[in-house]
């Protein structure tokens, strides 16, 4: 009995799910605590707390959906934006014939 995928492409797979869950779930308890701190520590009326918590709560989790849903829909083999061409890349490829300039 063979499976699908190898191991090591599930394990990656896997890698990512977890990954997607854990950022956006940082993501969305951090705009959770933004907001909700202004509620419970700011200048908010008392009238208003309760919907600016249940708003708060809301808005962490469509935060943190959409991260899910970002890191998850990144096309496969692409890991993300590469470097942009302003960007210090730290490689520098050997040239035959040439003195290294980190000689």
């Amino acid at each position: 009995m063979s499976p699908s995928r190898p191991q090591a492409e599930r394990d990656a797979i896997t890698v990512e799910m977890m990954f997607a869950l854990v950022s956006g779930t940082f993501l969305g308890a951090s705009g959770f605590a933004v907001l909700a701190g202004a509620a419970v520590w700011g200048p908010v009326p008392g009238a208003w707390r309760g919907p600016w918590l249940a708003v708060s709560g809301v808005l962490g989790g469509a935060l943190c959906g959409v991260r899910v849903v970002r890191v998850l829909r990144r096309p496969p083999g692409r890991p993300g934006p590469g470097p942009s061409p302003g960007d210090v890349v730290w490689f520098h490829p050997s040239h035959p014939g040439r003195t290294s300039p980190d000689s």
